[in-house]
């Protein structure tokens, strides 16, 4: 059998295509900001995880240009041989001060940071435990890892003490679980999934992405958020939502960040972070801790949006942060409340299976701090008019 056959048999993103509700891979023309333009027309993103609205900032672009012109575009190798700058190493000794952590690793992307940080900690006699909510790259960082995969009921702290009493007790465990739910943008109950953890000798790692710069009185995440710094042995985050940029880190005791750095494949065996995504990270978590009013006024949308879009009678869900899920509950009303939201100028992420349950089919919102009070009341309006148009509410 030829092994392209299922290539040749793969009709679904045509057959979506053709009933019109294709809203994948759709070509953005401008910067990553409030408003975008998408086939030629202006729309207001309520799609994106630039929560600080830090991508199109000022002093972030200045940082990457000077980084071009001293650096060059690239590095050409990984960081373990030729590719290892300077930059580098000052970015991984401000991340960790930034986390009230000892060290920290940089990595190229947050999906390698994932694969690369959990496979190096799981070994074959190890057993990780995860949230069945957790990230894809999570996951398939267990995969590569040569240690057992136990799963827990979402946000459940007796099914994870359930799942943790039932571990025989040679090996170690490690239990991993997102800070901000990328979906529907809940948070973890850290401080049972640290007591748990202490209760039957686990380690925590938290996979920050969406909390950092977020969540916390300094934009610390998810565990400073709970005044659990330091009960959590490992914090993961990318550049991409709040840091303006591409790649990713963790923060951990000096041990445990250099048994990472030697062992981490995806670290290993794939070229550097280039020095303008560097540069534009280190820039970004400046302005973070420089412009704490960027976070208030972030949460000042979130709760306006939340209010505004249970008062409409939209589901949000359990979601009480910039991550607003409206659950719809059907495939084909998803795809057609996305269509008439982008018609009437609003660009919103359509979230079906395998990404949610099915019966749990939902539009993905999020806001940044850089949002206006009059973007958002546009939003709240197209949600309105599509809403009722599709008898959604």
């Amino acid at each position: 059998m030829d092994i392209f056959a299922k290539c040749y048999e793969f009709k679904e993103a045509d057959e979506i295509k053709d009933a019109g509700y294709f809203f994948f891979f759709r070509e953005v023309e401008s910067a990553q900001d409030t408003e975008v333009i998408v086939g030629g027309r202006k729309l207001i993103m309520a799609g994106s995880n630039n929560y600080l609205g830090l991508t199109n900032h000022p002093k972030v672009k200045e940082a990457a240009i000077k980084a071009v012109e001293k650096y060059g575009s690239g590095c050409a190798g990984s960081r373990f041989l030729n590719g290892n700058l300077d930059i580098h190493e000052r970015l991984e000794e401000k991340l960790a001060a930034f986390f009230h952590k000892e060290a920290a690793v940089v990595f190229a992307t947050g999906y390698q940071t994932n694969l690369g940080t959990i496979s190096a900690l799981v070994g074959r006699n190890d057993e990780v435990v995860l949230d069945k909510f957790d990230h894809a790259s999570i996951i398939d960082g267990c995969r590569l890892s040569f240690g057992k995969v136990k799963k827990f009921r979402h946000n459940d702290m007796a099914d994870l003490e359930r799942v943790l009493s039932s571990l025989p007790d040679k090996g170690g465990k490690l239990i991993v679980v997102d800070g901000v739910f990328s979906m529907e943008g809940d948070i973890t109950p850290l401080p049972g999934v640290v007591a748990a953890a202490k209760k039957y000798g686990a380690r925590v790692m938290v996979d920050d992405a969406h909390a950092v710069g977020v969540l916390g009185e300094g934009g610390r995440g998810t565990a400073e958020h709970f005044h659990l710094e330091d009960e959590v042995d490992v914090i993961m985050g990318t550049y991409s939502k709040s840091l303006a940029a591409i790649g990713g880190f963790i923060v951990a005791s000096r041990e445990v960040a250099n048994y990472v750095k030697y062992l981490a494949r995806s670290l290993i065996f794939s070229a550097s972070l280039a020095p303008p995504l560097v540069a534009a990270v280190s820039a970004a978590l400046d302005i973070i801790q420089n412009e704490p009013e960027r976070r208030v006024r972030l949460w000042h949308n979130t709760h306006k949006m939340l209010k505004g879009f249970k008062e409409l009678g939209f589901d949000t869900g359990s979601s009480n942060t910039p991550i607003i899920p409206i659950i719809i509950g059907d495939q084909t009303k998803t795809f057609k409340m996305c269509g008439l939201l982008q018609e009437y100028g609003v660009f919103v992420n359509p979230t079906v299976s395998p990404a949610v349950p099915p019966g749990r089919e939902l539009l993905r919102t999020s806001y940044m701090a850089t949002h206006t009070e009059e973007q958002l009341d546009r939003i709240l309006d197209a949600f309105g008019r599509a809403g009722r148009q599709l008898g959604v509410i």
